[in-house]
C-alpha cells in the first residue's frame, strides 16, 4: 500500500499533538518527546506498505511511538526532579548546591504543544500534570508504558498486549504492580483542589505582584503553608511557607522592577516565565515558575532554569523596560 508524503502528513496529522503528549508522559522531555515523534512519524511512513490494517492507524501510530520512547529511555534513564533525589533543606539560609548538570531534569510541556484548543486542555490536566509526569518516572520503563496505555490513552488490554508484542495477562499484571509502584512512589499525593477560574486569576496576579514588587508580606498570604518550592538544576529545595519565603526574600526578591513575570501555561497547570532585569534596562529570559494551585493558594512552585525552553513557550529572549506588566499580558 503505496502512499506519498503529502498524503501521509495529512493522515497523521490529526494525531501529533497526541502522540507528543503520550511521548512527553514516557520520557518528562518535551524536547526528547519532539524527537521521538519524528523518529515515529518517519518510521511509519517508511513502513507503512507493511501496514495490513489489523489494527486502527491511531493504535499502530502509538506502537511505533512507544517504542520509540522506550529505546530513547534505554539510552538515557528517568528524569527526576529534585525532591526525587532527597528530602528538603529547612535552612533557608542554607547555600544551594551545585548545579548537577549531569543529571537529566525532568522538563515543563508547553500546554499548546499538546492541543491547541485550551478548553480541551482540561480534559489532559490531570495527565500532564507536573506531579504525575515525575512519579511516572518511577517506574521502569515498559511498566510505564502499560499504565500510561492501559489508563491514560484507555487502549483495550488486547490491544496493549499486541502492541508491546506479549500476552494480555502479562499486561494484566504489569498494570498491577505499576499501580501498586505509584502508590509507593507518591503514598502522600493529594488530589489537587483548584479553585474557581476566577478566583486562580487573582491569585497569579498577586504571585506576580508580589514577584514584581519583592513583596514578601503577599508573597506570604499568596502560598500555602506546606508550600514546596524546587529548582532544577540545583538539588536543593525548600519545604514549608516561611522557609520558602525566607529563602525567595535573601535570594530572589531583592528590590522591586527587578523581576517581570509572564504568565503562560504548562502542563495544564498555571506557569510563569521570568525575566530579570540586566544593564541597559532590558529584561532577560531566566527561568519558568510552574505552579500548583490549592484551595486559593499556590503549594508547589517548580522553578526551571533552562533558557532553552522559552522558545517551546512562544516566548522572547528579552523584554524591553518598558514592556507593560505581565498582568497586563494575560496568556
Amino acid at each position: 500500500m503505496s502512499i506519498d508524503n503529502e498524503e501521509f502528513s495529512r493522515m497523521v496529522e490529526p494525531y501529533r499533538r497526541e502522540l507528543l503528549a503520550h511521548c512527553y508522559r514516557m520520557l518528562g522531555s518535551v524536547h526528547e518527546a519532539e524527537d521521538a515523534v519524528q523518529e515515529a512519524l518517519l518510521r511509519a511512513w517508511r513502513s507503512y506498505d507493511g501496514f495490513e490494517g489489523r489494527s486502527s492507524l491511531r493504535t499502530w501510530l502509538y506502537r511505533i511511538a512507544t517504542n520509540a520512547s522506550l529505546r530513547a529511555i534505554e539510552q538515557r534513564g528517568r528524569r527526576p526532579l529534585p525532591s526525587d533525589l532527597g528530602g528538603p533543606s529547612q535552612d533557608p539560609a542554607y547555600s544551594l548546591a551545585p548545579s548537577r548538570t549531569d543529571i537529566a531534569w525532568l522538563e515543563p510541556v508547553p500546554d499548546r504543544l499538546v492541543s491547541p484548543d485550551p478548553a480541551a486542555v482540561v480534559g489532559l490536566r490531570g495527565s500532564i500534570r507536573l506531579a504525575f509526569v515525575a512519579t511516572l518516572q518511577h517506574l521502569p520503563p515498559r511498566q510505564r508504558a502499560v499504565l500510561i496505555l492501559r489508563e491514560v490513552i484507555g487502549l483495550p488490554a488486547a490491544e496493549v498486549a499486541d502492541l508491546l508484542d506479549t500476552s494480555t495477562a502479562a499486561i494484566n499484571s504489569s498494570l498491577q504492580r505499576a499501580r501498586a509502584a505509584l502508590l509507593e512512589a507518591a503514598p502522600a499525593e493529594e488530589t489537587t483542589t483548584e479553585p474557581v477560574e476566577a478566583d486562580t486569576r487573582a491569585l497569579l496576579d498577586r504571585y506576580v505582584a508580589a514577584f514584581e514588587n519583592a513583596d514578601v508580606a503577599e508573597l506570604q498570604r499568596v502560598l500555602l503553608e506546606t508550600v514546596a518550592l524546587e529548582m532544577p538544576p540545583t538539588p536543593t529545595w525548600f519545604s514549608g511557607r516561611d522557609v520558602v519565603t525566607g529563602f525567595l526574600s535573601s535570594r530572589v526578591l531583592r528590590s522591586p522592577g527587578q523581576l517581570r513575570l509572564i504568565p503562560t501555561r504548562a502542563n495544564g497547570q498555571p506557569a510563569m516565565a521570568e525575566y530579570e532585569i540586566v544593564d541597559g534596562g532590558v529584561y532577560e529570559a531566566r527561568a519558568i515558575h510552574v505552579l500548583e494551585v490549592t484551595d486559593s493558594q499556590v503549594s508547589r512552585i517548580v522553578v526551571f532554569f533552562d533558557t532553552e525552553l522559552f522558545p517551546l513557550f512562544d516566548l522572547p529572549a528579552t523584554l524591553p523596560a518598558a514592556t507593560a506588566p505581565a498582568r497586563d499580558q494575560r496568556a
